[in-house]
């Protein structure tokens, strides 16, 4: 079943159109290219003219839907021009179709024609200059060169600068499309890293204000109350000043506020104590010596956010914070007795164990959290191992 040919750019039919007019043209003022009493003139007269005339036109309406089919029957009609005392146009519309033929068709065929043609007037100049021995002969050369082999060599010089454009805006897509993601990925960190800040600081404080206005709110003892108000007090003080902490951060750029220091380890004291205010039973052993600022970061996050699962979660008993340094690596654990409630004393969002996960995944560590048994009976241990070597992924917040 025969496949029919797609429809004709609309600038190629203006070509063949305005073409075939100026050959028309020629024709009728009786103009062309070669005397009738040319030797070689087989088909003298002007209606022989017309027939390779037409037939160029008839190509042109495909010189870019199908450049080769066209390029194939203009050659032919080209030999046919040649028989005949020719016309100017037709020679024209055949040096289109060869620069067409280059600039549209396959690439195969792009580098394929131009050393065609290239070898075709070497050859129509040495082998008739060899046969004659007249320089004449040079001129069939020329001309081969001039209607095919310039045509050809214009269509490739295009066709690369086309290309080569093409595949700048390629990579320019690509380079914008890279950029778009690693900006996405930034933010996406970023809001990443926030979130687990903002869990970490709040989560503590108001896990310890909402215990002990609960207990203040259950006891009729003024002494419990007035116990409970002075922990609510200290923790809301100490919440407000990590949240002006953290917005200074966030507003660092504008030089509105200027930000405090991120916690180290030598305030694990301060946290353990804050710890035994609410009413946990913890022992601390913090032996880590010098270690990056990332990792002393993660590490303090790690263990505040433990003892705010604990005072949340944990059954009474003691609560024990070790820190060690060997192997190049900080190990961070916190042991608390299981607890088995119905429900936390204090409602959370359950996103604190996926903050330390992402903490020390970024960090290039390792991290395990669950229930053990014990001969003292159930506990539950967060056990952390942080590289001291700096880390993958930069600053890790």
């Amino acid at each position: 079943m025969a496949v029919p040919l797609p429809r004709p750019h609309r600038f190629d039919v203006h070509i063949a159109t305005g073409s075939l007019l100026g050959g028309l043209l020629l024709w009728g003022l009786g103009l062309a290219t070669r005397p009738h009493t040319e030797p070689y003139v087989l088909l003298p007269g002007r209606w022989p003219v017309l027939l390779p005339l037409l037939v160029m036109a008839g190509c042109e309406l495909l010189r870019r839907t199908a450049p080769r089919i066209a390029l194939l029957i203009g050659t032919a009609a080209i030999v046919l021009d040649v028989l005949t005392q020719g016309n100017l146009v037709t020679v024209l519309m055949y040096t289109d179709l060869m620069y067409a033929a280059v600039l549209y068709g396959p690439p195969a065929s792009a580098h394929r024609i131009p050393r065609i043609t290239g070898l075709l007037s070497v050859a129509g100049s040495v082998v008739p200059f060899a046969v004659w021995r007249e320089p004449e002969a040079l001129l069939i050369g020329v001309v081969t060169g001039v209607v095919a082999f310039a045509p050809a060599a214009t269509g490739l010089i295009v066709r690369n600068h086309r290309d080569a454009a093409e595949a700048a805006r390629l990579r320019a897509e690509q380079t914008a499309l890279l950029a778009e993601m690693d900006r996405a990925q930034a933010v996406t960190a970023e809001r990443a890293r926030m979130a687990r800040e903002l869990h970490d600081v709040v989560a503590n404080h108001l896990s310890a204000i909402a215990i002990h206005s609960t207990a203040a709110l259950s006891l009729d003892d003024p002494k419990t109350s007035q116990e409970a108000l002075v922990v609510i007090r200290e923790n809301s003080v100490e919440g407000l000043a990590e949240m002006r902490r953290l917005i200074g951060i966030l507003r660092d750029s504008s030089g509105d506020v200027e930000p405090a220091a991120a916690p180290t380890l030598d305030g694990l004291g301060s946290l353990v104590e804050g710890a035994r205010a609410n009413g946990l039973d913890v022992t601390l052993d913090a032996g880590q010596g010098e270690v990056p600022v990332p990792v002393e970061l993660a590490a303090y996050r790690i263990v505040q956010e433990s003892l705010t699962n604990a005072l949340k979660h944990a059954a009474p008993g003691p609560v024990d914070v070790a820190l060690s340094r060997r192997d190049g690596s900080l190990t961070v654990s916190v042991i608390s007795p299981y607890g088995d409630r119905d429900a936390p004393r204090a409602p959370g969002s359950g996103a604190g164990l996926v903050g330390m996960r992402e903490r020390v995944a970024l960090l290039g560590g390792t991290f395990e959290a669950g229930p053990e048994d014990c001969p003292d009976g159930k506990t539950w241990a967060v056990r952390a191992t942080l590289p001291v070597h700096d880390p993958v992924e930069g600053d890790i917040a």
